[in-house]
């Protein structure tokens, strides 16, 4: 099967899983990963179809909404390239992409090790939609979601969580900014991605100074 074939069946399959997504991890999240993937992959070396591959199914079953069980993910991307019949190195490397390249697994301590350039820029693709104006959207999307406090100015950010306290957090959307959204600029891979990250983190550093402002009543007449 060539390779605009296996793509454009994953697509279908990518869309139709996620149809009833909550707005921050739907296919609009993959689509946008997905086209970032293909920017910052004409500016490295690396394996087009792993990339795109795990772009498109990096979030197919997301352990926020499978009771945190990391599992799914992996395995149903593993069952569906299986299906259409993808070599088996290119799945597995796909499937090694899914279970490393969350956040959330940054923060396990004696994590098991897996790093390749593939991982590498479909991370840094991934994290840029988490950050700037569409990060901003998605945050406080997934917190109405959850029905959490915009802001609670009794609860101060813990920027420095294990990887347990991370996934059990019910703290206020404005806290995520500061535990997550805010460290990603940091933690880019690729030239590209830590350039296009330089104006995202600027633009949340800007809009956090808006949001006070408005909170505390500074700008009222």
């Amino acid at each position: 099967m060539m390779h605009s074939e296996i793509i454009e069946k994953t697509i279908t399959f990518v869309k139709d899983t996620l149809k009833n997504a909550e707005g921050g991890h739907d296919w609009f999240h993959i689509e946008r990963v997905f086209n970032t993937t293909k920017s910052i992959a004409r500016h490295e070396q690396v394996d087009g179809l792993v990339v795109e591959l795990a772009a498109l199914l990096h979030d197919i079953a997301d352990p926020k909404f499978h009771n945190g069980d990391e599992s799914v993910g992996p395995k149903t991307a593993q069952d569906f390239l299986n299906s259409i019949k993808v070599d088996e190195k290119t799945i597995a490397h796909v499937v090694k992409i899914i279970q490393h390249m969350s956040f959330k697994n940054s923060l396990e301590k004696n994590q098991k090790a897996f790093s390749s350039e593939e991982l590498k820029l479909v991370q840094d693709a991934d994290r840029l939609d988490a950050i700037g104006a569409i990060g901003v959207a998605r945050a406080f999307n997934y917190g109405g979601f959850k029905n959490r406090e915009l802001h609670n100015p009794s609860i101060p950010p813990n920027p420095k969580m294990t990887k347990e306290e991370y996934k059990k957090s019910n703290a206020p959307t404005i806290n995520h900014f500061y535990e997550k959204l805010l460290l990603l600029k940091d933690q880019m891979n690729t030239e590209t991605g830590k350039k296009l990250a330089k104006e995202r983190h600027q633009f949340m550093l800007d809009y956090l100074d808006q949001f006070y402002k408005e909170w505390n009543g500074e700008q009222l007449p």
